[in-house]
């Protein structure tokens, strides 16, 4: 071995950093994203989802794993180059999902191997999107599209090149789709002998309703009663401005020999959802918002006892919000994943006596629960860890990595660091902060920082790992991340939660404020060198900031943010949302001081600071034309500012490139104004 290399071996192993690299926003998008996380009906297996993508193709593709419990290893029971998805267990352990292998979206079926893979359906009538197999395996309901309204050239087929669209109710887009002709109903097949019939019987008999709850409810909202002769589900029977301005979707239960249909939640007016019987048949749990309107309201666990119809509020008395939960078999325990002090944790909750017991303790987030034996699996993630797979001790609460999927990318980076910080108010209440230091801190040199402002406005800044705003990617740039929890997140108790609706610009800015004012006082932070960045309630808490920050912060990020309360009112689509969260229409005359004082744009004379302003042309939730005038007035104003715009990204950016490119233009800017 020649000096030369002799010394670089060394200096690998004396200095790290000479070897190890930092996370890229080319990094993050080769990172497998893993879902899911069923336990097989004999409690060995654990089915589970990995998603791939490719940067060159600009797409990405689903594979089905097999993780055995006992012998503690994964199979890769699909590989192809088409996505399988909606995977579910049936008896036996054999594996259904669905398939695009044959164009169309389509049932599969195969052993727990991948061996024996057979197509069960062949429908071209509808279009498949999910689905829930009975536990006699005799029936299946597939969630699909199907034609229910008219289209303009129904009316019109001798204009067959128009282009056009005509409007005569709300709801005419919904968060990043136009609403067409087509709705998403669920349909009862026959599956008798091992065949599928070809009649089918759609539980909604030709409504103009979607059958499942909209917009991102899937096949987890369709459950069978264990006899397999009910149907309930979750939906939002409502339409056009009634959907706009209401949040109250009811849990419906069909009966098939009958097709019959009642409503099962008529005294509840907020969102129920997220049905489960008990192994028995006896008991019905769902989840339950009291208040109409609110989208973010107490998520309580509902139990009805379906013999004498009588329910108790099983969380009434515990100041949590629910995301998640599962059965043990003889139904006497829950286990919930609840948002809890910017973590989401696993916790048990005794039927009998209301009794909550928090389970697990670690700086992670729970995604997804299941129950095998004495043991929980869960999908868990963090801010320096994507998701990965974890099985739970229910008594010890002790906690075993099953999965280690990202492993051959994650060992070769350096990683950033997160500390908890609970800082005062300027109220007086304590608030949780995370900083997210960058690889290799040294607290005696001085680094540029980023506030980073959530959006929602009600989500938690919990120990997500985001691959929009990964503040992992941020911290390996050489930034510190200052991330508040401020007011109007779930987890610190609903008063919290709640203190945001209706005083957007008030506290929760005051907040973020405090926050910057505490932790810039710390010797490692360089306050001439502090930016803003935020999405959603993120980007408005951004364009709000520039008018009030009183030179805290030396540039601004805003992605999708709401500019204008007013011209948002009028072009923003769940009503519901906006009437809770900021009153209701700005013509009413009650309303005019709030709209007077909580809209960013009423400050745009303060504005002094560079601005980057990004927007999506399928952002129905905040139209592009918030961020316009939002980059018109900085640009009027004669700052430094740019405008980077997706037009077939939503209210998030969800494919490789755009993904790429919009990190590096973050970069880019975050540098010439922090980095000098």
């Amino acid at each position: 071995m020649n000096r030369l290399l002799i010394t670089v071996v060394f200096a690998c192993v004396a200095n790290s950093l000479f070897c190890q690299q930092v996370m890229t926003p080319e990094t993050l998008w080769k990172l497998k994203r893993l879902t899911g996380g069923k336990v097989s009906p004999d409690g060995r297996k654990v089915l589970y989802e990995i998603r791939t993508f490719s940067i060159e193709e600009n797409k990405g593709n689903t594979d089905l794993f097999v993780y055995d419990l006992k012998k503690g290893t994964e199979t890769q029971v699909t590989n192809t180059p088409f996505s399988e998805m909606d995977a579910q267990w049936g008896n036996g352990n054999k594996i259904w999902f669905l398939s695009t292998e044959n164009k169309s979206v389509q049932l599969w079926k195969m052993d727990e191997t991948g061996a024996n893979k057979s197509q069960v359906s062949n429908i071209t009538e509808i279009e498949l999107e999910g689905f829930k197999l009975s536990p006699d395996e005799n029936k299946i309901v597939f969630v699909a599209a199907t034609k229910i309204g008219t289209t303009i050239k129904d009316k019109h087929p001798d204009l067959p090149l128009a282009n056009a669209r005509l409007e005569g109710d709300l709801m005419y887009r919904h968060w990043n789709a136009w609403s067409d002709e087509m709705r998403r109903h669920l349909f009862l097949f026959d599956f008798t002998n091992g065949e599928l019939s070809i009649a089918n019987t759609d539980l909604l008999e030709n409504e103009s309703y979607d059958g499942i709850l909209p917009p991102f409810g899937g096949s987890d909202q369709v459950i069978f009663s264990p006899d397999s002769k009910k149907i309930i589900y979750s939906t939002k029977k409502k339409r056009g401005k009634q959907f706009a301005l209401s949040t109250n979707s009811q849990l419906y239960e069909y009966t098939i020999e009958t097709h019959k249909t009642v409503v099962l939640t008529n005294d509840y007016k907020g969102y129920d959802a997220s049905p489960r019987l008990s192994a028995d048949g006896k008991s019905l749990f769902w989840l339950s918002m009291a208040r109409d309107g609110f989208e973010a309201d107490k998520n309580d666990l509902i139990l009805r006892d379906l013999a004498s119809g009588t329910d108790k509020n099983l969380t009434e008395k515990h100041d949590i919000t629910v995301d998640d939960y599962c059965l043990s078999p003889d139904g006497k325990t829950v286990y919930m994943i609840i948002p809890y002090k910017g973590m989401k944790q696993l916790f048990s909750l005794s039927v009998q006596n209301q009794e909550l017991t928090q389970i697990t303790k670690g700086q992670f987030d729970y995604l997804s629960l299941d129950l095998a034996g004495e043991e929980l699996i869960g999908s868990r993630q963090s801010m320096l860890e994507p998701t990965d797979l974890v099985s739970v001790e229910i008594k010890k609460g002790k906690e075993k990595k099953l999965t280690n999927i990202n492993e051959d990318i994650l060992k070769k980076l350096d990683k950033p660091s997160v500390q908890e910080r609970w800082i005062e108010t300027s109220d007086g209440k304590k608030m949780l902060v995370w900083l997210v230091l960058p690889p290799n801190f040294d607290s005696n040199k001085k680094y540029p920082s980023i506030l980073y402002c959530q959006g929602g406005p009600q989500s938690m800044v919990s120990q997500s790992y985001s691959y929009r705003w990964n503040l992992s990617l941020m911290a390996s740039q050489g930034y510190i991340v200052i991330a508040p929890n401020r007011r109007g997140l779930p987890g610190f108790g609903q008063q919290w939660n709640d203190d945001i609706s209706k005083d957007w610009g008030g506290q929760a800015i005051r907040d973020y404020l405090a926050a910057v004012d505490n932790i810039s006082n710390e010797p490692f932070i360089d306050e001439n060198r502090i930016g803003a960045v935020g999405a959603s309630y993120g980007g408005y808490s951004v364009y709000y900031l520039a008018g009030v920050h009183n030179g805290r912060f030396k540039t601004f990020i805003s992605h999708c943010g709401l500019f204008n309360l007013e011209s948002w009112y009028g072009t923003t689509e769940e009503l519901f949302f906006a009437n809770w969260d900021n009153k209701g229409p700005y013509w009413m005359p009650e309303n005019k001081e709030y709209y007077e004082k909580n809209s960013p744009h009423k400050l745009v004379n303060n504005w002094n600071t560079p601005i980057l302003v990004i927007h999506g042309g399928m952002d129905f939730r905040v139209p592009e034309s918030e961020g316009m005038q939002a980059y018109q007035a900085a640009q009027l104003k004669g700052l430094r500012t740019k405008y980077l715009y997706f037009p077939k990204e939503g209210h998030w950016i969800s494919t490789p490139q755009n993904g790429i490119l919009w990190y590096r233009e973050f970069f880019e800017w975050l540098d010439t104004d922090l980095k000098k």
